[in-house]
């Protein structure tokens, strides 16, 4: 087996350009982010002009379903992805999902043209699928890339790179807010995303993509399969699944769910998470340093179900401006410093484990949102005293009273996700310790 030394590696990635590669993978990410924000600000729309007319009763849950669509897409596109991306090219994927995020999007604008009666549901899952296509190639190419880049400092770079999710959701939510108060429809927010994914792709232009770090050490591709049965790396794919639904979950359906009972918009408590998030990324590196990855993790994983627990009682502008605080600085290093654990620890599984990471994430939200809608529409109903009551709610405090106890009973449930965690990471950080540490492992 040949392998690169850590300098050789460091000074191959340095001939690129490092920079340029660096900024195109970060406006990626704020473009996915810019979508699935504008998509979350638009949902409230999307349910009461098509969903609300199909079936009012079950609406919340069929929304829920769409939202969750694009993190379905993105789970198959990026196991699917990964283990071909040294065969495809980065070069070739990445301005690929700076065309598919904005055609989504557009197709889910359209979708009332598109098609009629139960028809639009269908479009409307069309166009989030390939949105979530987009997305998933952003995130299967990003993330070995900036390992190449960078295979002496992933875990701090990793973090400033996905620092423009957040960033990309604090852009596409104060968007769709000011885009309301000047009279914009629903139509008009989804296709601003038009504008980031062009400039994706023309970053792109020109500009010479490395090989991933795997692929750079003359590690075959056999070898790369084999780390999948390391059972370490089966215990981080399996808590993946947990981080990511705390995180991504809640994220897609404050708006939706808390606006009423807050009595602001929801969609701002999104964008003050994500402001915080954006700020905290870039300040990764000497945590994790002082911490190690999975101390950060523990860490993350208290505050998020700490945050998650508080935003089920929230009530009031206050209340949920605290509770938010405090899960925003759960779930702010969950993503990368997963994504840089598997990469730190099983180098040479290269884009195909962080892929199958990236995979793990999306994959559970397929499942928590539509849990978290169907929550919602059975605790609506229970607390109006039964479908015909519901029914003829009209506008007013009472169907406030109804959704926002139905909205604090979601977000109660999935406050148990990242619990779980706790006794898992901690018994990890035990083993390292016992180890003399955390440590990096070099190709």
């Amino acid at each position: 087996m040949s392998t690169v030394s850590p300098f050789t590696a460091a000074t191959g990635a340095a001939s690129y350009r490092r920079t340029r590669l660096f900024a195109a993978a970060s406006v990626a990410i704020a473009t996915a982010g810019i979508a699935n924000a504008l998509r979350a600000n638009t949902a409230s729309d999307i349910q009461r002009v098509f969903l609300d007319p199909i079936d009012k009763i079950h609406s919340a849950e069929m929304i829920a379903g769409i939202l969750g669509v694009p993190f379905l897409a993105f789970a198959i596109t990026i196991a699917v992805s990964s283990p071909l991306l040294d065969a495809i090219g980065m070069g070739l994927l990445l301005p690929l999902a700076g065309l598919l995020i904005p055609v989504g999007s557009l197709i889910m604008a359209s979708a009332g043209s598109l098609a009629v009666g139960s028809g639009v549901y269908n479009v409307l899952m069309a166009g989030a699928a390939i949105a979530g296509i987009g997305w998933g190639l952003v995130e299967g190419v990003m993330n070995p890339l900036i390992a190449s880049l960078y295979p002496d400092d992933k875990t701090a770079k990793l973090n400033a790179a996905h620092a423009w999710w957040p960033g990309g959701l604090v852009i596409g939510g104060l968007l769709g807010v000011a885009m309301s108060n000047l009279g914009f429809g629903w139509q008009t927010k989804l296709s601003l995303v038009i504008a980031p994914g062009l400039a994706l792709s023309l970053l792109c232009i020109g500009v010479k993509f490395p090989p991933t770090e795997r692929a750079a050490a003359g590690i075959s591709a056999g070898q790369m399969f084999r780390e999948l049965l390391n059972p370490l790396f089966l215990v981080l794919f399996c808590s993946m699944f947990l981080t990511a639904a705390s995180e991504l979950a809640p994220g897609q359906w404050v708006d939706l769910a808390l606006s009423r009972v807050v009595h602001m918009p929801g969609i701002l408590l999104l964008v003050y998470v994500s402001g915080l998030m954006f700020l905290m990324r870039h300040f990764a590196g000497p945590l994790v340093h002082k911490l190690s990855p999975i101390g950060v993790l523990w860490l993350s994983c208290l505050m998020a179900a700490l945050g998650l627990f508080a935003l089920s009682l929230a009530n009031s502008p206050v209340t949920a401006l605290f509770a938010a605080t405090v899960w925003g600085t759960g779930v702010c290093y969950m993503w990368p410093t997963m994504l840089a654990t598997a990469s730190e620890r099983f180098p040479r599984g290269g884009a195909l484990l962080m892929g199958l990471m990236g995979t793990a994430g999306t994959l559970s939200i397929q499942f928590v949102l539509p849990l978290m809608g169907a929550i919602f529409d059975r605790k609506k109903i229970e607390l109006a005293g039964g479908d015909a009551a519901f029914k003829a709610l009209v506008a007013g405090p009472e169907l406030d009273r109804v959704l926002g106890g139905a909205a604090q009973a979601s977000f109660r449930a999935v406050a148990i996700l990242p619990a779980i965690l706790l006794i898992v990471f901690a018994a990890i950080w035990r083993y390292d310790r016992s180890r003399g540490g955390y440590r990096p492992q070099k190709l």
